[in-house]
């Protein structure tokens, strides 16, 4: 019966040490969101590589089934949510 607690256990643990990444992951792919999206709304040059990085890491964690996958982002879509904010 021990082997099938800390089996258990062990389990848990890895999903939480998951679930700890993919937070971690997910407020860097915000914030960097948020970087391209200022610097598009300020007319200034601005790259996707970083957030799709970022992404691509989050897509791994997901692919355990525990986390939702997230979309890679192209420099289109941040052009038209700073268009859609700037029409409110």
């Amino acid at each position: 019966m021990s082997e099938v607690h800390h089996a258990i256990t062990a389990h848990v643990q890895k999903q939480h040490t998951i679930l700890k990444q993919f937070a971690m992951l997910e407020a860097e792919r915000e914030r960097l969101i948020d970087e391209a999206v200022e610097r598009c709304r300020r007319g200034e040059p601005f790259t996707v590589e970083a957030i799709n990085e970022v992404t691509k890491q989050m897509n791994e964690l997901a692919a355990g089934g525990l986390v939702p996958a997230r979309r890679y982002v192209t420099p289109e879509m941040v052009r038209d949510y700073v268009r859609r904010l700037e029409e409110k």
